[in-house]
């Protein structure tokens, strides 16, 4: 069985939609961080880990598609997506260290 090619064009774009709300959040709580407003940086962070959570779910709907047997397109945008969480999970990861350093200081 194969995936339609529509289906799996809105499941890639709410990947790419949610990890670029993740990403956006996440520079707007590294902006406070420099501002030293932790308090707002974290609830930045709350909603950036949210939006990761919802992209997660999509990419999972296309791995456990995959695992069925279901054969899932490999084209450009769906690597494009990929990229955008994996860039999205690393921001997200490095500044909510930075937080934990800077409130430290």
């Amino acid at each position: 069985m194969k995936l339609m090619k529509q289906d799996q064009m809105e499941t890639v774009m709410g990947i790419i939609v949610n990890a670029g709300n993740a990403k956006s959040e996440t520079m707007e709580a590294l902006k406070l961080i420099k501002e030293k407003e932790f308090v707002q940086a974290r609830k930045k962070l709350n909603k950036a880990n949210e939006s990761l959570i919802l992209a997660h779910k999509k990419q999972t709907e296309l791995l456990t598609l995959e695992a069925q047997g279901t054969s899932v397109d490999v084209d450009l945008i769906t690597i494009h997506s990929q990229d955008h969480l994996m860039n999205a999970i690393t921001n997200y990861d490095l500044v909510k260290e930075l937080i934990e350093i800077f409130e430290a200081l």
